[in-house]
């Protein structure tokens, strides 16, 4: 997979955004615009609309990326004061490299969590997936709090492509440490706010929600609903009937089917099962 650099045919770039979940901010478009530039690089999408400026300032190239929030006319005019050049790629080979830039970040950065996996887990979640979707090879799933990375090893081992998500960037680092999750697939933002980021896909996955209680259970309310709203069939595993019971709830709200289950394979984990199809 090409680097986000390679891309803008340089040897290293430097982002404006400081992380992920600042890249839909309009903030750090005129933080680019401010910037003195001896050179420019626009990068443009398969349909020529702009998904990125890079600018030379200070011996150093810095980005921004558009692909997640709109460019202006202003920015397009920077680009034109420094006479510089355009390239093109395709926004999915670019939002996977941009991905990749900031989950690297993370890597270098933040210390990993424990290693909350036991290993033993693996089959027993492959059997589940394979019990509820059977065979679903070549779509994208959204694995939403994905923790580090368990759903997503199982997913890909099912020839399902996940997109992962989560805000505790220790766990993250613990998932791309280990392999569980890749770097292009991975983003850290709040699970919440997830159609900021990413698009619809045909499946979510939600491992272990909660633990849901009186004091949090509005937030995954949020969770759940924007995973809905983004996907068609979803499955999502808690410890307790009463959790499943309240996310069976939520979905009534919706135009959505809901079924639960328990499910024996595994005494402490995945316990009930929310099957939500579209």
């Amino acid at each position: 997979m090409p680097s986000a650099a390679s891309i803008l045919g340089l040897d290293d770039v430097r982002f404006i955004e400081p992380f992920f979940s600042s890249l839909t901010d309009d903030y750090f478009t005129s933080v680019l615009l401010d910037l003195p530039g001896d050179q420019g690089r626009l990068l443009v999408d398969e349909e020529s609309d702009p998904i990125a400026l890079a600018l030379h300032s200070d011996g150093q190239w810095f980005a921004g990326s558009f692909h997640l929030r709109s460019p202006t006319a202003t920015l397009i005019e920077r680009f034109e004061e420094t006479a510089g050049d355009i390239y093109q790629e395709g926004r999915a080979v670019w939002a996977a490299a941009v991905r990749d830039y900031y989950s690297r970040d993370v890597m270098a950065t933040i210390t990993p969590a424990m290693d909350d996996l036991n290993p033993d887990r693996i089959p027993l979640v492959a059997s589940l997936l394979d019990e509820v979707w059977g065979f679903r090879k070549g779509i994208t799933c959204l694995d939403c709090c994905c923790g580090s990375g368990i759903g997503s090893l199982v997913l890909r081992s099912r020839g399902i492509s996940p997109l992962s998500y989560d805000i505790d960037e220790g766990l993250l680092a613990r998932g791309l440490q280990t392999g569980r999750l890749l770097p292009e697939e991975t983003m850290c933002i709040d699970a919440a706010c997830a159609e900021s980021y990413v698009g619809h896909a045909p499946l979510g996955l939600g491992l272990m929600f909660g633990e849901i209680n009186a004091f949090n259970q509005d937030l995954w309310g949020e969770i759940t609903f924007a995973l809905l709203d983004l996907t068609d069939d979803v499955l999502i595993t808690v410890g307790k009937k009463d959790e499943a019971g309240l996310i069976g709830s939520w979905v009534s709200e919706t135009d959505k089917q809901f079924r639960s289950f328990e499910n024996e394979r595994d005494p402490i984990y995945d316990r009930w099962v929310c099957v939500i199809t579209g």
